[in-house]
């Protein structure tokens, strides 16, 4: 078996974000020369996430206002963990319901995706390093 490592480092401007990593997953693939196997994609970082999902800005806005909804940030002091002198509870929750990693299957050397399919980065506490593994195993 045959495996290819690399990671990604994000420091978003802002403190949401959803970054498109698969042409970046797409090319490291292909560079492993792995033509069948699988990738894993994750976030090495408790506040922000890996997901599938549609590359269409409507639904990155929707998931925007659902999940700020779901976890607003403000008032922090609503947040026990904030207590610690974070203000980032509401990230850890948002990173919860987005999920940490994805896994794609390779079938002839391409991501074997269902049609719209996309990898992406979602961070929900940005302005500082934050990184990302994806390791490609297989034959």
């Amino acid at each position: 078996m045959k495996s290819k490592t690399e990671y990604l480092t994000f420091n978003t401007p802002t403190r949401c974000a959803f970054v498109n990593l698969t042409p970046k997953v797409r090319k490291l693939v292909e560079e492993s020369g792995i033509k069948e196997g699988l990738c894993l994609v994750n976030a090495m970082h408790i506040t922000a996430s890996v997901f599938i999902n549609d590359n269409e800005g409507g639904l990155h806005q929707d998931y925007d206002k659902w999940l700020e909804r779901l976890a607003p940030h403000a008032p922090t002091e609503q947040y026990k963990h904030n207590d610690t002198g974070e203000d980032n509870a509401d990230a850890h929750l948002k990173r919860q319901v987005m999920g940490r990693e994805v896994v794609v299957a390779i079938t002839s050397g391409k991501l074997d995706f269902g049609p719209w399919e996309q990898i992406f980065y979602g961070e929900f506490d940005g302005r500082r390093n934050k990184r990302v593994l994806i390791k490609v195993i297989g034959e």
